[in-house]
C-alpha cells in the first residue's frame, strides 16, 4: 500500500489488523487452516500476473493461437502454484513453550514448537514477530529478527526475540508465518495471536552501596555464616545431657548401640540485607525501581540473604531469600509493581 497516501494507509492497515485478529482468537497453540491462512500474489507474482494480462490481450488482439496457448499454460502454472503454496502452509501446528523475563530495552526470547504432521516436509517458512510500525522505524529492526526454517520434517524448536521498551506487562506481538514455496508466484501467510503475557523488569540502575549499606564496596557485603540455635539447618551431634528434649535424640544411633546422641540445629543470623523502596536515593518512582533491580541482582549473585520492601507490600512477615532464583522472583515483583 506504499502507493497510497499515509492518511489513507494507516486506517486501512488498522482495519485489516482488526479483521485478522477477529479470525484468530488468542491462544498459546494454533493450527493453520482455511480460517487463518491467507494467500495472494507475491511481488514477483504481480509481475507474473501482468505477464498473463499482456499475453491474453496480445493473443486476442492479433488472433495468435500460440500466444493464447502460452497464456493458458501460464494460467495453469499459476493455479497449480496457488494450490501447492496454500497446502504447503496449511495444517502447520505452532505452540508457545516459554517466554523469558528481561530488563527493559533488551529483547526477550520466545520459544516456539513447530509441528508438521504431513508426510511431506515443509520448506522455506519465514517466522517472525511483527513489531509495531512506530517501533520498527525507531529501532530499525524490521525483518532482522526473523528465522527461516528451510526444512521442517516433523518437529522443530525455534527461539525468536521480541524487542522491549518499557517496564511492565508486555502483550506479545502477533506472530507471522509466511512462505512463497515452491515457485515464488504466490505468498501464503498466517497470523497467530498468543494469550500468554510477558513481564519486563526495570533496567538496573547502579547506586551508592556504601551510603545505603555502610560497606566499603560490594565485595564487603557479608557472605560468611554466623549461626544461632534454631530449627532450620543441622549443625552437629553431641552427647545427650540429662534434661534435654527426647525429641532431639538420634534414635538411629541408639539402635546401632552408639549411645544417646542429640541433634543440634542452627539458624543463620546477621546477614540479612533489606532492599527498601524508601531508602533508594533516586527521586523518581521508576528510578527507584531500577535501583532495587540492581540491588536484587547484585545480592542474588553474591548469595547474600535479603528481603525487598515495596510501597504496595502489605505488613506481614518479611520474605527472606537468597540466590539467583529469589532475585528473579524479586525482579518479577518489580515488573508487576504499579
Amino acid at each position: 500500500m506504499s502507493f497510497l497516501p499515509k492518511a489513507l494507509t494507516v486506517p486501512i492497515r488498522s482495519a485489516l489488523s482488526r479483521w485478522f485478529a477477529s479470525r484468530a482468537p488468542r491462544n498459546d497453540s494454533a493450527t493453520l487452516n482455511l480460517r487463518n491462512v491467507y494467500i495472494f500474489f507475491s511481488r514477483e507474482g504481480m509481475l507474473f500476473a501482468v505477464l498473463l494480462v499482456i499475453t491474453f490481450i496480445a493473443g486476442i488482439n492479433y488472433g495468435n493461437n500460440l500466444v493464447l496457448g502460452l497464456c493458458f499454460y501460464l494460467v495453469s502454472v499459476w493455479l497449480i502454484s496457488f494450490h501447492v503454496t496454500f497446502a504447503h502452509i496449511s495444517g502447520l501446528q505452532v505452540r508457545l513453550l516459554d517466554v523469558t523475563m528481561t530488563e527493559a530495552g533488551t529483547p526477550l526470547w520466545v520459544t516456539l514448537q513447530l509441528n508438521n504432521e504431513s508426510r511431506q516436509p515443509r520448506r522455506q517458512l519465514l517466522v517472525e514477530f511483527e513489531q509495531p510500525a512506530a517501533h520498527q522505524n525507531k529501532a530499525g529492526t524490521d525483518g532482522q529478527n526473523a528465522i527461516l526454517v528451510t526444512r521442517l520434517q516433523e518437529e522443530q524448536i525455534i527461539r525468536l526475540p521480541v524487542e522491549t521498551y518499557n517496564r511492565g506487562q508486555l502483550e506479545l506481538p502477533r506472530l507471522k508465518i509466511k512462505t512463497v514455496y515452491p515457485l515464488g508466484i504466490m505468498r501464503a501467510w498466517s497470523y497467530i495471536y498468543f494469550a500468554r503475557k510477558a513481564w519486563v523488569y526495570p533496567k538496573p540502575d547502579t547506586f551508592d552501596w556504601q551510603a545505603q549499606y555502610s560497606v566499603a564496596s560490594v565485595e564487603d557485603l557479608p557472605i560468611g555464616g554466623q549461626y544461632r540455635q534454631g530449627q532450620d539447618d543441622f549443625e552437629r551431634l553431641d552427647n545427650y545431657v540429662e534434661g534435654e528434649s527426647l525429641a532431639r535424640v538420634s534414635w538411629g544411633h541408639v539402635a546401632r548401640g552408639q549411645g544417646m546422641l542429640t541433634k543440634h540445629f542452627a539458624d543463620p543470623v546477621g546477614h540479612e540485607q533489606t532492599l527498601d523502596y524508601a531508602d533508594m536515593p533516586a527521586g523518581h518512582h521508576e528510578q527507584k525501581l531500577a535501583q532495587l533491580a540492581h540491588g536484587a541482582l547484585t545480592l542474588g549473585q553474591l548469595g547474600v540473604p535479603f528481603q525487598m520492601r515495596l510501597p504496595s507490600d502489605h505488613p506481614a512477615t518479611p520474605i527472606i531469600g537468597e540466590g539467583d532464583t529469589f532475585a528473579q522472583a524479586c525482579l518479577l515483583r518489580l515488573a508487576k509493581a504499579p
